[in-house]
């Protein structure tokens, strides 16, 4: 069905082979498989059908499971208690306290009734509970940390509070816990008071220090308050006891508490004696085993108590047992809702592994991890590795994190950190219904955080009872958790000569000459490099080539079979049986890919798996996705599962190989991207069944931290970040080369006769050099000014600059060789040229730019606009800091060009003024006066990028990890906007999703949207654009703190507003008057990534676009109004409906498929590309029904999509580019527009550059040839990429396809791009021979591609041309299959 041949181009001698289809079927396997009811929760015969019924919120248990209404038979008076808590734990105490004290009914009769606070979000069960506070006698609020409910509790209870009894709110929100009174006890002056109780709730460095600081003061306080006269210090008294009792939080605590709260301030009660008893207090922190007598508070008491245990066997008792630490909640212990907390530690006994499960009654744990985990005498671990259970930051919990604490006491500890999660939000049920998985407001506070710290592994443990409320352990998952825990203890207990490691390398588009793909990175070589220090270091790496080029021979070619076999060398034969047998999920399989083995990675009867053994360490190949071939698979909007190879590959590494982890080698494969839940797998999510037991190493891209992070929430992948290749400036050559030199005599004799003569030549040759798409050129021979012939010369010398200092990373990165100080001479210039305000940083240029008396920003104008004296300048600046960087960087390093590692020299040259050898070199420039002070400032500070630059820690890294050691986190990025990315070899980590956008990126955000509003009315007739559709991505929002989150906001006219915690939850819009335009309409496309990410922030999105659709505003002043009231009269739905805008695919699916269409050359024309784009993109998120996940609205995309003036992308960091990477087309939806417009007409499409300090907004073919010239084409570029051998064959070929991608999208990019690819690729003998001989497989879909442009109408050559290129293709075909003719 879907063959090359069915393309309107075919390719000489190609041996075609049909490409599996055997899914006509339009349906997919739903995430989650039927399988047997856990025990556990098979009591309710109920089954739902999926997250959508209800309210379409993530909880459908509602109060009632926590209503008690008395029966009140002997007319006692009744006390209505309501309380909200977070999580659900003291549910089954309270109602227990409840019933004692109704069935004892001496003095009164109790009413309860509880509300989780997630399930306020729900309107009617708002309703209610106001109406419960209608008639209550106390309200009870505890751990309220989510803003908008936040509001809506302190609306409810304000109204309330002062006829309520009593209100006591334990550790929330300053605005919850301002409600709190009684008697004359309040806290209604809360933040502002000098009193010790409020200081605890200031911001800054205490942060989690509150919450145990509030103990200490619990411990204390009511001994001295005893003593206090003033009823006012009897109400605090109480106020601290009711603390002690609700942390306490056992039945007996709280029978008691409510006993003392209502006598004392339930006025009908006022003379009633209540008896109560003090609090029974349990240890703050301690050891808790369910078997023990008591808790302990010293490790060596416990572990006697351990070694005397009748009930352990031997092996238990044996001091090989691998010890695992646990770190719990206090309040699931005292509660009595620790079933899930036993279930952990069972099975851990039962596989052998010895427990220490410590509690904390506080939100900081740093201080018993320390305590209890540390031999105080040894300094070294009592534990192999540590899984937290509570889901929380180890500092701070819910509330303020301080994460460097925490990662303080973790290098200390130096163990693997695992942090498992409990559902907080969800029942079982609705948790194994839900295609999103984890609840978001879970995964910002129990997934981002805690990655923070270096956790990883988000394992679910346990789930909900909807009807007691109390947590049951999921067993399934527990195993999964325990086994995994161990296998990462086993880390730190084997020897390394006995260690298998298993490196997994990709092969993506499938094709030999694709193996081993990362992002910049070279692979072989790379492992090449790990592999020598592994051995070196007592690894068993036996029969380890002598070069990565004859590792890449053995990897790539069969051996036995001739030598240019074009098979991999195969490490295994799976035979079916076998396959089915150590593969328990195979048969869920079936339904994509038919019985195994199937036809991929197959020879018809046994499975294969690919790779090369070399004694403890396997390489091997990952299977690709499976469908990149199939046009029919690629129109499908859910991803199919992994197909058969997949999965064998996996159960070959940890059945067979029995490898003892597992390396990922670079960014990425597509383990991690199967479908299954977005994060909180289940086990009937791919992801989790591939990965198994085997702990996952995975060395990721330091500038990717999204995709990072996607491999760390669905693949339990510990990252380890690399550094991409140091980047350089892309420089001028052959005709730019010439123009530079005619600009800089004209300059020298613009004044003289010869002037315009010279103007002619920079014309003719700007013109030969295609810039005349980019510059307004006059026509040749044409009689010019002087003032006129000044502005073309800028121009064309602005745009040339623009190319020349224009940042690339040369080459690729090789794993553990850091790049030379000079090699990071240009990273240095580019971190110079950013402002850093709240570090006191002046830029360089800025500083150069105050010396001549200009504001830099107005040069940067000036530059743009082709002022000639700007554009010199601008240069001249440039060049001093690139002059004064590199004398700085020559002075700090030796003779060998290592840095230096010694401060006084650097101190001796911030401490000598004149001897600087920056202001040195500016010495003999204009810039000699520049402020001494600022440079000093700025160069300490360059001085210590410089040492992250070139400090390695990748293979350090790497041997912690496989070591069983902590590895600790750090930020993703891009490390020129912030060096604190580097040194490499950290754990990446995302950012809380909950902090952006930052006010600072607000800022940044308005200035892009206004020259992009402004650049469009310029092309449009003076008109602002009525819709822009725009994609956001996950990398850019973490990279620029939400600058294109923001954009999206400010385009819409609303603004994100900070609770006091500092978290953006909520949006406001902008009046009119301040925008001072019309609000502009947005389709927003969301990455996958952005999607699993973000969802908090799509919340924030979908709710700010519904708010403005629904704003009383003229339409022609509200674009996102005029069109919903359009399309909801159209649709026959309601306004709110109408305006949905936020849209990406399906869940636990990624991208729009097609990049895999043109890579793979599986398509037959652009509609059918764009019908990829709708089936694959269309599913929205509504804030309304956020529980609901992502629903399919394809009319409303496509209706929205049509009044699409422009389309938009942003480009934030110089490593990515438009041709770099596929995703950039595979989201652009240009030409798609343009057919759904009712005029047919194109609409722009532009791209932001905040690469540099100078953003620009370009248009989208502005943005290509900038690309084409400064990569594709640019001998800097691919002199750098073949001087890395094989790898660089095949970058050069991906520059080709991903413009092909580009033509197919959006057609901007200009014939003469073609055609200058094939002159300096084909034409050129040499060049050919090169790529021809370095890697033949590349080379071929190199000329597949050519002829693919031309078949496809992209580009127009010359017969010979193509006969030549035809020629060629058939040689390299026989070449590969080994004929000699």
């Amino acid at each position: 069905m879907a063959s090359l041949v069915s393309s309107p181009f075919t390719l000489p001698n190609s041996k075609v082979e049909h490409l599996s289809s055997i899914s006509q079927k339009h349906y997919f396997l739903h995430s989650f498989l039927p399988k047997k009811t856990n025990p556990t929760f098979s009591k309710s015969p109920k089954k739902f059908q999926c997250n959508a019924i209800g309210n379409g919120l993530f909880t459908q248990t509602t109060q009632e499971v926590r209503r008690i209404v008395p029966e009140n038979l002997k007319g006692l008076t009744t006390v209505k208690i309501v309380y909200v808590v977070l999580e659900a734990q003291y549910q089954s105490a309270l109602t227990a306290a409840v019933q004692t004290l109704n069935k004892n009914g001496e003095f009164a009769s109790f009413e309860v009734v509880g509300y989780l606070v997630e399930e306020l979000r729900d309107e009617n069960a708002y309703k209610t509970f106001c109406k419960d506070l209608e008639d209550a006698n106390i309200f009870i609020g505890s751990l309220i940390f989510v803003e908008e409910l936040a509001l809506k509790v302190k609306s409810a209870v304000e109204k309330e509070r002062d006829r309520l009894n009593a209100v006591l709110v334990f550790p929330s929100m300053p605005e919850v816990m301002r409600l709190n009174k009684l008697g004359s006890f309040s806290m209604s002056q809360l933040g502002q008071s000098k009193s010790p109780f409020f200081q605890l709730f200031k911001k800054k460095k205490s942060s989690a220090g509150f919450s145990d600081q509030m103990l200490k003061l619990v411990r204390t306080l009511p001994k001295v308050l005893k003593y206090l006269p003033s009823d006012k210090a009897q109400d605090a008294r109480l106020y601290i006891l009711s603390l002690q009792f609700w942390l306490g939080g056992s039945p007996d605590n709280l029978v008691n508490f409510l006993k003392m709260v209502s006598g004392s301030y339930v006025p009908a009660l006022k003379g009633v004696k209540m008896d109560y008893s003090d609090p029974v207090l349990y240890l703050d922190s301690g050891i808790w085993h369910p078997l023990a007598p008591c808790m302990y508070d010293d490790v060596k008491e416990y572990l006697n108590w351990y070694a005397t245990r009748r009930d352990a066997n031997e092996k238990l008792k044996s001091s090989n047992a691998p010890v695992i630490g646990l770190v719990l909640q206090r309040s699931h212990i005292v509660t009595g809702d620790e079933s899930h907390y036993v279930a952990v530690i069972m099975e851990l006994e039962a596989r052998g592994a010895k427990v220490i499960p410590i509690f904390a009654g506080g939100l900081d744990f740093s201080g018993p991890v320390e305590r209890y985990f540390i031999d105080p005498i040894t300094k070294k671990p009592f534990v192999n590795s540590v899984v937290s259970l509570t889901g929380f930051a180890l500092v701070g919990g819910p509330a303020r994190q301080d994460h460097p604490r925490a990662i303080e006491a973790l290098m200390k500890l130096d163990v693997p950190y695992i942090v498992a999660l409990p559902l907080v939000f969800q029942t079982t049920e609705e948790w194994l219904n839900s295609t999103l998985g984890l609840h978001p407001i879970q995964v910002a506070l129990q997934v981002a955080l805690p990655e923070l710290d270096g956790g990883m592994e988000p394992i679910v443990f346990s789930g909900r009872d909807p009807r007691t409320g109390k947590s049951h352990a999921l067993h399934k998952r527990v195993e999964q958790l325990c086994t995994r825990a161990i296998k990462w203890g086993d880390l730190k207990r084997k020897s390394k000569a006995e260690k298998k490691l298993a490196i997994t390398v990709f092969s993506f588009p499938p094709d030999k000459g694709n193996v081993g793909t990362a992002a910049y990175l070279n692979v072989f070589a790379s492992i090449y490099s790990v592999l020598k220090d592994l051995k070196k270091d007592g690894y068993n790496v036996e029969g380890l080539p002598e070069t990565s080029a004859e590792l890449i021979e053995e990897v790539i070619h069969d051996k036995e079979a001739q030598f240019s076999s074009p098979n991999l060398n195969v490490a295994y034969k799976m035979n079916v049986r076998e396959y089915q047998k150590l593969t328990p999920y195979a048969t869920a399989l079936e339904e994509n890919w038919g019985k195994a083995p199937g036809n991929l990675n197959s020879d018809g009867e046994n499975l294969l798996v690919y790779g090369k053994q070399y004694g403890n360490v396997f390489i091997g190949v990952q299977p690709t996705f499976g469908y990149e071939g199939d046009p029919m698979r690629l129109l499908f909007s859910k991803s199919a599962s992994p197909h058969h190879g997949f999965a064998a590959y996996y159960s070959f590494v940890e059945k067979i190989f029995k490898a003892d982890a597992v390396l990922h080698f670079g960014t990425h494969g597509s383990l991690e991207f199967m479908p299954g839940k977005q994060v909180g797998m289940s086990d009937a999510c791919f992801p989790d069944s591939l990965i198994g037991n085997i702990p996952n190493i995975y060395y990721y891209a330091a500038n990717n931290p999204s995709e990072a992070t996607i491999a760390k929430r669905r693949s339990y992948a510990n990252t380890i970040s690399y550094l991409t290749p140091p980047a350089e400036n892309a420089g001028l050559y052959k005709g730019l080369k010439q123009l530079s030199e005619l600009i800089a005599s004209y300059q020298s004799l613009k004044d003289s006769g010869r002037g315009p003569q010279i103007v002619s030549s920079i014309i003719s040759t700007a013109r030969q050099c295609n810039l005349d798409k980019d510059v307004d050129l006059p026509d040749e021979g044409q009689e010019i000014d002087a003032k006129e012939r000044d502005l073309v010369v800028g121009k064309v010398y602005s745009k040339i600059m623009e190319i020349e200092s224009r940042l690339l990373p040369c080459g690729l990165h090789i794993i553990g060789e850091p790049p030379t100080a000079m090699e990071a001479v240009a990273t240095l210039v580019n971190i110079a040229a950013l402002d850093r305000a709240e570090d006191d940083i002046s830029s360089l240029p800025s500083i150069l730019a105050a010396t001549v008396g200009r504001n830099i920003e107005e040069i940067y104008r000036g530059n743009d606009n082709g002022v000639l004296r700007d554009v010199e300048l601008l240069r001249q600046i440039t060049e001093a800091s690139r002059g004064a960087t590199s004398a700085f960087v020559e002075r700090s390093t030796n003779s060998k060009g290592q840095v230096v590692d010694n401060s006084d020299k650097l101190t001796s040259l911030l401490g000598f003024g004149i001897n600087e050898p920056w202001i040195q070199y500016l010495s003999n420039t204009q810039f000699y006066r520049a402020d001494r002070e600022k440079l000093r400032v700025l160069f300490q500070f360059l001085g210590e990028c410089l040492k992250l630059i070139v400090a390695n820690n990748e293979v350090g890294s790497l041997k912690q990890a496989l070591e069983g050691k902590y590895v600790e986190p750090g930020p993703g990025g891009d490390p020129i906007r912030n060096p604190k990315v580097l040194p490499t070899g950290k754990n990446i980590h995302a950012l809380d999703p909950q902090s952006i956008p930052t006010t600072a990126a607000l800022q940044s955000a308005k200035i892009v949207v206004e020259r992009l509003l402004e650049r469009q009315k310029v092309d449009n007739g003076g008109k602002y654009p009525e819709t822009v559709a725009l994609v956001l991505w996950g990398t850019d929002n973490i990279k620029t703190y939400g600058e294109s989150l923001a954009q999206v906001m400010w385009m819409i006219g609303v603004r994100p507003v900070a609770d006091t915690l500092g978290r953006v939850n909520r949006v406001e819009p902008v009046s009119l008057e301040e925008l001072g335009r019309p609000r502009v309409d947005v389709v927003v496309n969301c990455s996958g990534v952005f999607r699993d990410l973000f969802i908090n922030q799509m919340n924030l999105l979908d709710r700010g676009i519904k708010m403005v659709a629904e704003l009383d505003e003229p339409e022609d002043q509200n674009f996102v109004r005029k069109h919903a009231l359009e399309q909801a009269k159209t649709l026959g739905i309601d306004v709110r409906e109408a305006a949905t805008r936020v849209f990406s695919n399906a869940s636990g699916s990624y991208s729009s498929n097609i990049n895999l269409a043109v890579e793979n050359s599986s398509w037959n024309d652009e509609k059918q590309l764009q019908d990829m784009y709708l089936s694959r993109k269309s599913f929205a998120f509504d804030c309304d029904a956020p529980g609901v996940g992502m629903m399919e609205k394809r009319k409303v995309f496509e209706m929205a999509l049509s009044t699409a003036d422009a389309t938009f992308q942003n480009l934030d960091s110089s490593e990515i580019s438009l041709t770099d990477v596929s995703h950039y087309f595979d989201s652009d939806p240009t030409n798609l527009v343009q057919n759904l417009r009712k005029d047919g007409k194109k609409p722009s499409a532009y791209i932001a550059d905040t690469t540099t300090a100078n953003a620009q907004v370009r248009t989208l073919s502005e943005t290509v040839r900038l690309d084409a010239r400064t990569k594709l084409l640019n001998p800097k570029w691919y002199e750098g990429m073949l001087s890395t051998g094989y790898e660089g064959v095949r970058e050069i070929e991906k520059r080709l396809t991903n413009t092909v991608g580009w033509s197919a999208t959006s057609g901007q990019v200009d014939n003469w791009v073609y055609e200058e690819a094939n002159t300096t690729f084909i034409k050129d003998e040499e060049m050919l021979n090169r790529l021809m001989n370095t890697n033949p497989n590349s080379f071929r879909k190199l000329l597949q591609t050519f002829l693919e442009a031309n078949g496809r109408g992209y580009w127009d050559t010359s017969e010979e041309n193509i006969e030549k290129l035809k020629q060629l293709y058939s040689e390299v075909e026989d070449k590969i299959e080994g004929i000699d003719r």
